[in-house]
Parts: C-alpha cells; sequence; structure tokens
C-alpha cells in the first residue's frame, strides 16, 4: 500500500535515511519494517523561523516496493531523418527543446550554433581569465548549452503557467540530470554538470535524424514574399552556407551583432527594460549564518544558504539576480572592449564565497542619451567599456568593499575573491551611472537593515552586471508566436525578450516548436 504524508522534520530526521522512516512510521502507526521503501516527492527548507525545518512529501510504501525510477517519465523520440526539416539557430535551452520538441513532432531540427562544443567551450572560457582573450563566437555566452552551459545551471521558475516544467525537468533527468530537480523547490544541476546532460542531448537529435553544426553563426535571414507577405525561406552563415525552412531563432541575450542583422533585416523589435548592477560577493559561511540563524553556519545537514532580497527605489526594482550559493564568479564579456561578470555554482555549493546579481531596473524611457530600437543595448555597451578602460583593457575586475561602495569612497584593499581574473580596488560607484548607484545604495543599506550583518566590509561588489537579460523583444504574434511582419519565422527564449533563465527559455523553446509546426506543417 502506498500513503502520501506531508512531513516537517529538522535537517537531520530529512537527511537519515532510518530516521525518515521511523517519522513515517510514527505518522502513519504502522511497524517501521512494514515500511520497504520511501520516495521523497517534493523536498524545501523553511528558514524563517529561528528552529530551521525542512518540508517534505513523500510517498512511503508499505509491505510493497517502489518501482524502479518512480519519479521518471521519459519522452520517446523517434526517428526523423526523412521528415520535413526546420531551421533553429541557437543550441542554448530554448534552442535544445525546440529541437527536441520539433522531434516529437514529426519534424526534422537542423540546429545552428555560432559557438564550439561544450568541450571546447571550455579551452576558449580558460583564455578570458588567463590572457583576457574573448573569442567572440566562443565564450561564457555561446556556445553549446548558451549561457546556461557554465553559469550555474539554476532551473527555479516563476513562468509555471507558460508551459510544462515538470516535463522539462523530466528532459533533463532523462538525458542524466539527478532526479532530485524533480524534487527540490530550487532545483539545481551545476555548472559541473550540466555539459554532460547537454551532450546527451545532442546526442538525441542526432541519433533521430537531426543535425548540429557548431560554429555556424547566422549573417544574414533568406527572405522572399508570400503574397504580399514577407517570408523566411532560410538563413545563410558566415562561412556561406545556406540552410533552407522555417526558422526559430533562439540565439540568447548577447547576440548583439544578430539584433544588428535583424534591425537592418525589416524585423519587427522593439527596446525592452533589463536590470542593470554589480556581482555582490559574500564569505558563504556568513550567508548561511545569516540565513540559518546560526553563528556557526549551516552544520552538516544543510546545504549552502541562498538569499533573495527586493526594494524599490525612486520608482524603479533593486533586487538579487542569479543567487550563486557556493559558487563563483565568472567574466561573461562576449566580443572586445567589453568588462562584465555573472555568476556559477558547481553542483556541490561547496566553494566558500556567495555571490549575486545586485541590479537595478532600468526602462527604456529611462535611458535619453541614446535613441532608437537598440538603445539599451548601447547603454549595457557604454557600461561594460567603462569598466573596461578602468580595468586597463584587460579583465581583471573593478571592486568596491560593499560598506565603501555605499560611503562612496576606494577601498583600500579588498578580501580574497572567487573571480579567476583578479580584481582591482576601483570606484564602482562612479563607473555605474548615476541613477543606478544611487538606487543601488539605498537598496544595501535597507538589506542591511532587513538582514543584520548582510551590509558588511567583508563583502565586494564587482562590476559590472550588465548581461541580465535581452535589450531588445523581437516582436511576435501572441497567439500563433510568429514575427508580426515576418512569416515562418518564430523568436524564441531570451534573446527574443521572452523568457529569463533556463526552464523558462526551454519551455518557450518547445512553446516556438508546437507553433512552428501548427503554422507550418500541420496544414500539409
Amino acid at each position: 500500500m502506498i500513503h502520501n504524508l506531508q512531513l516537517r522534520v529538522d535537517p537531520r530526521t530529512a537527511a537519515t535515511p532510518l530516521l525518515l522512516k521511523a517519522r513515517a512510521s510514527s505518522a502513519l502507526d504502522v511497524d517501521a519494517n512494514a515500511i520497504r521503501d520511501i520516495v521523497v516527492k517534493k523536498r524545501s527548507i523553511d528558514a524563517r523561523q529561528r528552529r530551521v525545518m525542512v518540508n517534505l512529501t513523500v510517498d512511503v510504501y508499505v509491505g510493497e516496493d517502489a518501482p524502479q525510477s518512480p519519479l521518471l517519465n521519459p519522452v520517446c523520440y523517434g526517428d526523423v531523418s526523412t521528415a520535413p526539416q526546420a531551421i533553429v539557430v541557437g543550441a542554448g535551452p530554448a534552442g535544445l527543446f525546440a529541437a527536441l520538441r520539433l522531434i516529437e513532432l514529426g519534424v526534422r531540427p537542423i540546429i545552428l550554433e555560432r559557438g564550439k562544443d561544450v568541450d571546447a567551450r571550455r579551452v576558449d572560457m580558460a583564455q578570458i581569465s588567463r590572457n583576457n582573450v574573448v573569442d567572440p563566437d566562443s565564450n561564457y555566452c555561446f556556445g553549446e548549452g548558451g549561457a546556461g552551459a557554465f553559469s550555474d545551471g539554476k532551473l527555479y521558475t516563476r513562468s509555471k503557467k507558460r508551459g510544462n516544467v515538470e516535463k522539462i525537468l523530466q528532459i533533463f533527468c532523462q538525458h542524466g540530470a539527478s532526479s532530485d530537480i524533480l524534487v527540490d523547490a530550487h532545483p539545481h544541476i551545476g555548472t559541473d554538470r550540466l555539459p554532460v546532460v547537454i551532450k546527451a542531448m545532442r546526442d538525441t537529435i542526432i541519433r533521430c535524424g537531426g543535425e548540429v553544426h557548431f560554429s555556424s553563426r547566422v549573417t544574414s535571414l533568406l527572405l522572399g514574399k508570400d503574397g504580399e507577405a514577407v517570408c523566411i525561406e532560410g538563413v545563410s552563415t558566415a562561412s556561406g552556407d545556406t540552410y533552407r525552412g522555417p526558422v526559430i531563432l533562439a540565439t540568447g541575450h548577447s547576440a548583439r551583432d544578430t539584433y544588428r542583422m535583424l534591425l537592418d533585416s525589416g524585423v519587427a523589435m522593439e527596446p525592452k527594460g533589463i536590470a542593470i548592477g554589480v556581482r555582490l560577493e559574500h564569505p558563504q559561511q556568513l550567508i548561511d549564518s545569516i540565513q540559518y540563524h546560526n553563528p556557526q553556519g549551516r552544520g552538516k545537514y544543510l546545504p549552502a544558504a541562498e538569499y533573495s532580497m527586493l526594494t524599490r527605489v525612486d520608482d524603479r526594482a533593486v533586487y538579487s539576480f542569479c543567487m550563486c550559493p557556493g559558487g563563483f564568479v565568472i567574466p561573461s564579456a562576449s566580443g572586445p572592449m567589453q568588462q562584465a561578470v555573472n555568476g556559477m555554482s558547481p553542483a556541490s555549493r561547496g566553494t566558500r564565497w556567495a555571490n549575486s546579481g545586485m541590479v537595478v531596473e532600468i526602462l527604456p524611457d529611462d535611458v535619453t542619451q541614446y535613441s532608437g530600437t537598440l538603445k539599451i543595448m548601447e547603454l549595457q555597451e557604454e557600461i561594460e567599456k567603462a569598466f573596461y578602460e578602468e580595468s586597463g583593457n584587460t579583465q581583471n575586475a573593478p571592486a568596491q568593499r560593499m560598506t565603501d561602495f555605499v560611503a562612496g569612497r576606494v577601498s583600500a584593499s579588498l578580501p580574497a575573491s572567487s573571480y579567476a581574473a583578479g580584481v582591482h580596488p576601483a570606484r564602482v560607484d562612479l563607473l555605474l551611472p548615476a541613477p543606478i548607484s544611487r538606487r543601488l545604495r539605498k537598496g544595501f543599506e535597507e538589506f542591511g537593515r532587513k538582514s543584520r550583518g548582510f551590509l558588511t566590509d567583508k563583502a565586494i561588489v564587482l562590476g559590472c552586471e550588465t548581461r541580465t537579460s535581452a535589450p531588445v523583444r523581437i516582436v511576435r504574434d501572441d497567439a500563433t508566436l510568429c514575427s508580426v511582419n515576418v512569416e515562418a519565422l518564430f523568436p524564441s527564449g531570451e534573446g527574443a525578450g521572452y523568457a529569463g533563465g533556463i526552464v523558462s527559455a526551454a519551455v518557450d523553446g518547445e512553446r516556438a516548436a508546437d507553433a512552428l509546426y501548427d503554422r507550418v506543417f500541420k496544414k500539409i
């Protein structure tokens, strides 16, 4: 017999199978020896009170064994080697999940990725920190897996009304991710494990008859006419290759050359608000002690603590973004004359640092020094160039103690940082536009009042954090997800302005595949 239970237990009980069995035995009033298996289906940590507790949803198997892989529900992918084809531009989460969904629908996906495969990317990424060399096609933003492949692998999303989030997590598990992501309230694969999962997805696509082409940067759209309507017929790459078919455009939020090409091609776009600020790095032990209300930190049974901060200053949101417990700060420049940072965590979340973006909401109307569709992007470029020039044209990041940022003074020294390219003291508060610095300063003061010990000279701010989302939105019809002025072009994911994170981009990729099938192939 299977019993579903809601349990609230201490961390030690949650982590110890015998103690958990004893607790389930007591709750059900059955002999513990009769319990064959306990399958944890949902798990979350409640640290709101001084005594930290773990909430569990479990299936208790009394007198019978749990099935093998009880949480898994794999998707079946068939052979599409002779099916009609569609082009998927970009092999990030939106592109990969669009391709997998196309296979489900009986369409042959042709993926064109400007960067390299996940293994080759590692070599190019290492050059950024070691030699200040940024390959504009292979870096932390571009390449197989997209920006998410080497920037943490967090899978938490609030976009649960847009698509089947559970299916996305199941597909990750089917390709090698731990089934823990089906259980945890804030699922996380880890940047050290996600590349293996991505390669398995690529293998599925190729095994089923799809194609994946690396170092294939799309440089132009092949446009034609369908009556009075403009219609995409395919794309061309920098190497001169041409691929024909309807197109899912999933380029990621940093493909600035692609945005310019789309604008020149007449594709409808509009400026979109983003968030800009800094990457804030604390000692992880300090965050553990604050979040778990314990000077000794997290102890043996709790994971590295996370935090989420949000306030409004002068009618704009100030908030934490992409919080990485037990992680590293990494460079996220994707071209010359750029200095930008991001964060990541390995699966263990075991480093001695915690980092998070701390950013300020920027709306298109806030930007007056530039005009036109790309004005938010031009603001990004201006800020990144200022940080790059201050760094002596290197990836060594300008940094400032958190308390010095608030006080408006240069730091006499800096604590150790996880950022491999190094940090140096600088007036980060002056390098950022004044409205952003002013709001961050007030936000830090409020976060320090709400969370005692958070505002500290043990933390540093590194700059700059500008790659939070796409600076434009490629306008599409809400019902068909097709470009409003180019037939058979389906903008998707973060780069198109319709997602914010791995899972939401994956969901949007699936939706784009469904839309393409319905509009192009279903009527055939």
